[in-house]
């Protein structure tokens, strides 16, 4: 028998309902009706107020702490699930709790590991996120995972600029893959941040593997978080001659004193998606919707369709 495609329904997490309806609308639809009911002491309780028997529905919730989001997560695709949708699809512009992938000392937990074992066990069948921390995460899932790359939104604008000797930089060692795909696709030197931290988010030393004087210099990275990676390797680059320095970050976190470091520092631009809601605080940062991205695989997935071209770098 032939298969028979059903209508596909998406919905949003509270604290993703602004990209979620751009999503829809680049998909060609509205976001479903989802209630939320909160209790006096903090819990919450969403509810699908259409039916959602035999579809296929997408949820689209980054999951950056605080907690509630990926609980929100967590209890609508539970929902989903004890509501007999057919197919349920966590899409998670920011796969967060990600910095843990790995035990770096003893007695710690790999929180990226138990996040994929709480999803699935959720009643997720399928998961969409966008430039994992650590391509590894992947492996953490027993369902199908479609890992996207932001490159397909960046390169466009970074070719736009027509900057004329450009180089891309990694802020740090474990970013080097990522400028190699970039350096390959613009056809750029490279230049990699050597760092060493003091504890999280404290840098004691950091220095340069490679030459930038007379360069235009764009960093590239998967989050910014506090931005004292970013600023400080941008004010080492300027120091060392380069002619400006810009940064791509996928997701901006931006949390303690981020604005604060970006506006005192060197950085011509931060460019970033609207994985995560960002706060208009400062003129440096300039926000790329990652929304056509999506929907266009969305409606692939729906539709059973390749989705490979979205991989390539």
């Amino acid at each position: 028998m032939p298969i028979v495609i059903t209508e596909a329904k998406i919905f949003a997490c509270t604290q993703s309902m602004v990209l979620g309806k751009k999503i829809a609308k680049a998909f060609g639809t509205d976001l479903g009706n989802v209630i939320t009911s909160t209790y006096s002491d903090g819990e919450f309780q969403p509810s699908y107020e259409e039916s959602i028997r035999g579809t296929r529905i997408f949820i689209i919730g980054s999951t950056n702490p605080g907690p509630e989001n990926l609980m929100e997560m967590l209890l609508m695709i539970d929902a989903a699930k004890r509501a007999s949708a057919r197919h349920i699809t966590a899409v998670l512009p920011y796969f967060g709790w990600a910095r843990q992938d790995r035990k770096d000392k003893p007695r710690v937990p790999i929180a990226a590991k138990l996040v994929a074992k709480m999803l699935e066990a959720a009643g997720a069948t399928r998961i969409i996120t966008m430039d994992l921390h650590a391509d590894q995460i992947q492996g953490f899932f027993e369902k199908p995972v479609d890992h996207l790359f932001a490159s397909t939104i960046f390169l466009p604008y970074l070719r736009g600029l027509n900057l004329d000797n450009l180089t891309i930089a990694s802020p740090d060692m474990g970013g080097s893959k990522r400028a190699y795909a970039y350096s390959k696709a613009l056809q750029s030197d490279v230049v990699i941040c050597y760092k060493q931290r003091a504890k999280a988010n404290v840098i004691s030393h950091m220095e340069l593997i490679g030459n930038v004087e007379g360069k235009n210099v764009v960093l590239v990275d998967d989050m910014v978080d506090t931005a004292g990676t970013l600023t400080k390797a941008a004010d080492l680059m300027m120091e060392r001659g380069a002619l400006s320095v810009r940064a791509i970050c996928t997701h901006p976190i931006l949390s303690g004193k981020a604005y604060d470091n970006i506006n005192n520092s060197k950085l011509e631009e931060l460019i970033v998606t609207d994985s995560i809601p960002v706060k208009p605080l400062s003129d440096k940062v300039k926000v790329l919707s990652c929304a056509d991205l999506f929907a266009q695989v969305m409606e692939k997935v729906h539709n059973n369709q390749s989705i490979s071209s979205k991989f390539v770098m």
